[in-house]
């Protein structure tokens, strides 16, 4: 019990830094800013669902993926720490990832009028929290899980995020109060630095697993 439990806060805690709810306020904000509260809410819910689902599928179908493309794991190991590197980069540079979403997005977001499923999937559930970096993680977790409980493990710490999505959305202007512009940077840079690590230890990984090293 004591190690899956380890298993789930290493896999909660990596998907954490990678999905960066926090660094997500700005953002989302800004595209509800002359919503109201009930609407904003509304998005929230439906964010975080969007999340679960699209990082649960990606997890469940991962394994089909590498079996239609042909490609290893550890060649997906080492793909997915260069990715993960660069996003760690911008996020230690304080800056939200160009690899989630761009400025040009956030903007085009900001300034149409669209419905609250498109905001809440697009630009906020997919591409800015379950972008490729969460999706290419939850795959790998799930692919080198062995037993059945391992894969629950992973499948409830993609559950956990989702809720910790919605809570952080939710609280979204206390947190932006309390926090500020300048803590909310302080801690994307922090999410990065843990990132950085993260990637590198899965390009070790690839690497030690392409060379049988």
């Amino acid at each position: 019990m004591i190690e899956y439990l380890k298993y789930f806060v290493l896999l909660y805690g990596g998907l954490f830094a990678i999905t960066n709810p926090i660094g997500a306020v700005p953002v989302f904000l800004s595209v509800t800013h002359d919503l109201s509260r009930k609407e904003r809410w509304e998005i929230a819910t439906k964010t975080a669902l969007s999340v679960v689902i699209t990082l649960v599928v990606f997890a469940l179908i991962g394994e089909w993926i590498f079996r239609f493309f042909g490609f290893s794991v550890d060649a997906f190991a080492i793909a997915g720490g260069i990715l993960l590197f660069k996003m760690a980069m911008e996020m230690l540079s304080g800056k939200l990832s160009t690899v989630k979403i761009s400025r040009e997005e956030t903007e085009e977001f900001s300034d149409e009028v669209v419905t609250l499923e498109e905001v809440a999937i697009i630009p906020l559930a997919i591409p800015l929290i379950s972008g490729p970096g969460a999706i290419t993680t939850v795959i790998l977790y799930m692919t080198k899980s062995t037993g059945f409980a391992d894969k629950l493990t992973v499948l409830a710490s993609i559950v956990a995020i989702g809720a910790t999505v919605w809570l952080v959305l939710h609280s979204s202007h206390r947190i932006q109060d309390a926090l500020g512009r300048v803590g909310i940077k302080v801690m994307t840079r922090m999410m990065g630095l843990i990132l950085t690590a993260m990637a590198i230890q899965m390009m070790i990984n690839g690497i030690k697993g392409a060379f049988g090293l």
